[in-house]
């Protein structure tokens, strides 16, 4: 069976996360359906796996899944029927590729990228309402810098993650955490990236509701460290509510939707006698 990688967008609005769920509307739910329009194979129960299990409320950019088909499928044929049978569900494929047998979105990942938005202004927020957080006053950009700063590298993040956490381990390595600020209508947005080989449950929206803090005067920057080495939940900040995160980006040594990885993949697959990935 051909496996295919696929990059996916979607409000998460609407959704209770990303994995299916009995009774509740899923974007894995979704996806799967359009591909049993499609595809016998998935007309008996088959599954996709993803790249990471977004909680209800968060969007992505750039997800990623695989899938193993019943047929081989052009790329631009297979997103093209996709998003037909996905609509008006607010979730887009947007690119396909052929990938070897062994490829697995969640375990042939080396990193994750997450956007988090935050728009400080007193008016409600109208065309942003469900895509942003929002706080009233405007918040200090250095301070929540220097606060960020004490969680670079790897470190036992028991205090930045949900206690229903399934993870093995609470050490993780954080690699890039940055924070911008930008005009907004009426206010100020301030973006928060932070890229890592894998994320434990609830950490980046532990990390930035306590750096609001930081910003808003109500931690100084030292207290994050403190909090950290604290490793325990309760010297977290208040867990910013999920509306303003986006995972934007998966990343694979080689890439499968670079033009010149997929044409790498589609000839490895042919033939192939390699076993499944997990």
């Amino acid at each position: 069976m051909p496996r295919y990688a696929l990059k996916i967008e979607y409000d998460g609005a609407p959704f209770a996360g990303w994995q299916a769920q009995a009774g509740q509307p899923s974007v894995q739910g979704a996806i799967e359906t359009a591909l049993a329009a499609l595809d016998p194979g998935f007309r008996d129960g088959a599954r996709i796996a993803a790249a990471g299990r977004t909680d209800a409320g968060v969007h992505a950019t750039g997800q990623v899944a695989h899938a193993d088909l019943a047929r081989e499928w052009e790329p631009f044929r297979l997103t093209e029927a996709l998003n037909w049978h996905l609509k008006p569900a607010p979730v887009a494929v947007v690119a396909a590729a052929p990938v070897p047998d062994d490829f697995h979105a969640r375990f042939s990942a080396h990193e994750r990228r997450y956007l988090f938005r935050l728009i400080s202004r007193r008016a409600p927020a109208v065309h942003e309402r469900g895509r942003v957080w929002q706080v009233r006053d405007p918040l200090d950009l250095g301070a929540m810098q220097a606060g960020a700063a004490h969680l670079l590298g790897r470190h036992d993040f028991t205090t930045f993650r949900s206690s229903m956490c399934q993870a093995q381990s609470p050490v993780k390595s954080l690699d890039e955490i940055t924070i911008t600020e930008l005009p907004a209508n009426a206010g100020r947005e301030y973006r928060f990236t932070l890229r890592a080989r894998s994320f434990l449950h609830n950490q980046v929206r532990s990390i930035v509701g306590s750096l609001e803090r930081v910003g808003a005067g109500a931690w100084p920057p030292a207290r994050v460290a403190e909090a950290l080495a604290a490793r325990d939940r309760a010297a977290c900040g208040p867990v910013c509510p999920p509306q303003g995160l986006y995972l934007t980006g998966v990343g694979y040594a080689p890439d499968p939707f670079e033009p010149a990885s997929s044409l790498i993949c589609a000839s490895t697959s042919v033939g192939s006698s390699g076993g499944q990935g997990r």
